[in-house]
């Protein structure tokens, strides 16, 4: 009884002496170049900032030791490779990886925030498997018949659709049940802000009182609070830009109308390639009490006005020639184009990102 009672003490003194003021990450890497080069990075608003740096062993393993005032995200970097780690002070984190694997498949382990990051990692694998199965299923398909290659896209995208919606809801379901978690955070992060804004603006409710001292969940928390402003149901944020003829256009001048807000620029092709829809749109509905207003993100007026005139565009156009930095750019949110939304008569929001024949069909539906 007295060795079992001596064994016991000596492991909680072990356990009672760990230091608890840093985080450990020790891995192994295959296919590793020896003598070769690790870094250990901090994330601060999207940028990596180099915190330390070791060498590769010749089994390719290596150790960190760094301190953080609160749970946070941390990437590990070797070679052409990098790895997200989820970490805080007292962790004890293992990580495994094959350098030569294109997928950047890794494993974690020895703490509850690697250990459910390892569990994200996996769904994701299984997903990212069938795609890419599937990706080199065309890709042979296509080598051996060339001249099919349309009709083969065709009937390959529905599988393919299949398994990027299924990663998706495999993702949001994660995050939503690991809302207490950072690696639910994580997750939510990794869907399109587009097609989930739904989602993110309501698991941003269910975390704003947690991680308070985490600067990429309070900038997220910010950042959710302006698109909650700018969902449907909404009034659209009022704005004052100026025309083409330098002269001030106001939100508000369009009251009474169904308004398309149509965020885009001569530069971007997926909205030169859109705009025919719109035009039609345009022509069909603009004796029913519908118009657009084209709002440029251009920095050049003379490529900006020559587009107008090349895609014949015939409604009204503002722009505040600043790219994405535009007040009204940033004031709604806008970070990739095309993006629209259409206003109802009394400016509200009735819908965003309507394209093609769902804006065809939307307006035909609601312009009765």
């Amino acid at each position: 009884m007295k060795r079992i009672a001596y064994i016991l003490l000596v492991c909680i003194a072990f356990a009672a002496c760990k230091d608890k003021s840093k985080f450990m990450i020790s891995g192994a890497f295959k296919n590793a170049t020896p003598k070769s080069k690790v870094y250990l990075f901090g994330l601060q608003k999207d940028n990596a900032l180099p915190l330390d740096s070791t060498v590769l062993s010749e089994k390719g393993e290596f150790k960190f030791s760094h301190s953080t005032p609160g749970v946070d995200f941390f990437r590990i970097s070797a070679g052409n490779s990098e790895y997200m780690i989820i970490a805080k002070n007292g962790d004890d984190i293992k990580i495994s990886a094959d350098l030569s694997d294109k997928n950047l498949t890794y494993k974690l382990s020895g703490a509850a925030e690697a250990d459910k990051l390892e569990e994200l990692n996996v769904t994701k694998h299984q997903y990212m498997v069938r795609i890419a199965a599937i990706q080199t299923q065309f890709d042979e398909t296509v080598a051996s018949q060339p001249q099919n290659r349309d009709m083969i896209m065709e009937q390959m995208r529905p599988k393919y659709t299949e398994e990027i919606e299924g990663l998706n809801k495999a993702v949001l379901k994660f995050a939503q049940e690991n809302s207490s978690s950072l690696a639910g955070f994580y997750a939510i992060n990794l869907l399109n802000p587009s097609e989930y804004e739904a989602e993110m603006v309501a698991y941003s409710d269910k975390i704003k009182s947690s991680f308070n001292d985490n600067a990429a969940v309070t900038e997220f928390l910010v950042k959710m609070a302006k698109l909650k402003a700018l969902q449907i149901g909404q009034p659209a944020p009022e704005f004052t830009i100026n025309g083409l003829d330098g002269k001030p256009v106001k939100l508000t001048d369009f009251k009474g109308k169904y308004v398309l807000l149509d965020f885009w620029a001569s530069w971007c092709m997926p909205c030169r390639q859109e705009n025919p829809n719109l035009v039609k749109a345009y022509n069909t509905y603009k004796d029913k009490n519908f118009t657009v207003l084209g709002i440029s993100l251009d920095k050049d007026p003379g490529a900006w006005k020559n587009a107008i005139a090349a895609d014949h565009l015939a409604w009204s156009h503002v722009g505040e020639l600043k790219d994405f930095e535009g007040p009204t750019v940033r004031l709604y949110q806008i970070e990739a184009i095309p993006s629209s939304f259409l206003l109802d008569p009394n400016g509200k929001i009735i819908a965003k990102n309507l394209r093609g024949e769902e804006l065809d069909a939307f307006l035909n539906k609601t312009l009765r």
